[in-house]
Order: C-alpha cells, then structure tokens, then sequence
C-alpha cells in the first residue's frame, strides 16, 4: 500500500513540489501501477516471446535540414522562458 508519506518521498526525489489535492491522485496512479507489476509477476517464465523482427535493415528516416520554427512561436507555451530560453527547476544545490 501506497501511503501520502512514500509520495511525497517519491516526489522529493524527483525534485517536485506537489500540492496537497495532487497528492492523493498520485498515490491512486501509484497503486495501479503496483497492480500491473503484480499480474506481470503472475506471467509464467517459460512463456516464448511473441515478437517477429522482420527484414529491418533501416528504420530510420533521412535527416533533412530544414527552417527551425521561430523562437517565439516554440516559447509561446511555455511555463517559464528568461532570455529567450526555457527555464526549468533548479535541480541542484548550491
């Protein structure tokens, strides 16, 4: 079981700052995913891989430059912008 404790650890870890309402979904998006851990581990381990590569050689596309998007058009959504950039959390101390 999930507590509010073990999210506001996972979120410490992470370096975010959840508000009170957001902790209890985040504790209920936690325990499914447990539950999906839990019926993995119910998968027998002699179970053959389904999955078929076939003829893959390339797969990746040409790289073509091209125009890069305008700078105002990329940091109109932003959050956060200084001086033309995104601007993230600081993550480190000092």
């Amino acid at each position: 079981m999930i507590t509010k404790e073990d999210v506001y650890h996972i979120a410490n870890l992470a370096k975010i700052e959840l508000k009170e309402d957001e902790v209890e979904k985040f504790r209920q998006e936690f325990e499914k995913i447990l539950e999906y851990f839990n019926i993995l581990d119910e998968v027998p381990e002699d179970v053959e891989p389904t999955y078929q590569v076939h003829n893959l050689s390339n797969v990746f596309r040409e790289d073509n430059p091209a125009e890069p998007l305008p700078r105002e058009e990329v940091l109109m959504n932003a959050k956060h912008v200084e001086d033309g950039y995104f601007k993230g959390p600081k993550i480190m101390e000092g």
